[in-house]
């Protein structure tokens, strides 16, 4: 895989931080976990239940060693964002989503729960508890129906 970086953009592989003052182009030769900079969302901005589930995805990717007990907490946090939703498209989106993290495809997972965004958005503003304009307007590419939430909590 080819990866193009910009100078001083940072980029997460397995666990490691790796930043550089120029431009330059990296070439995985092998299996890897990693995160672009531009993926990474910070603490204070997990203000939704989407974006809260998707910071506890990157801190998968971010901290393998500690993934087996971020994934559990992903499980809890996945099983009480469900009970906040009614709407299909979000919900058929969490199994979905709770299917890729089951098969580790951790990437996968953040890129989906970002399409879900504008929909949590647009809940969200009309039920007057966050106002759509600070939530990003990324459509889904579409709405994939899973399977039942398979994770367990322990």
């Amino acid at each position: 895989m080819n990866l193009s970086l910009r100078a001083n953009e940072k980029i997460y592989i397995n666990g490691a931080i790796l930043k550089f003052d120029r431009k330059v182009s990296l070439e995985l030769l092998n299996d890897a976990t990693f995160l672009l900079e531009s993926h990474v969302i910070q603490a204070d901005e997990t203000t939704t239940p989407l974006r809260q589930l998707y910071f506890t995805i990157q801190a998968m990717l971010i901290e393998p060693k500690n993934s087996g007990v971020i994934k559990l907490m992903f499980e809890r946090m996945l099983m009480t964002t469900a009970r906040m939703f009614e709407d299909a498209t979000v919900l058929a989106g969490l199994q979905h989503v709770d299917l890729l993290v089951t098969e580790d495809r951790f990437f996968e997972a953040l890129k989906y729960l970002r399409g879900l965004y504008p929909i949590e958005a647009a809940i969200l503003a009309s039920s007057g508890q966050a106002p759509a304009s600070k939530l990003d307007n990324v459509v889904p590419t579409k709405a994939i129906a899973a399977p039942i939430l398979t994770s367990q909590v322990a």
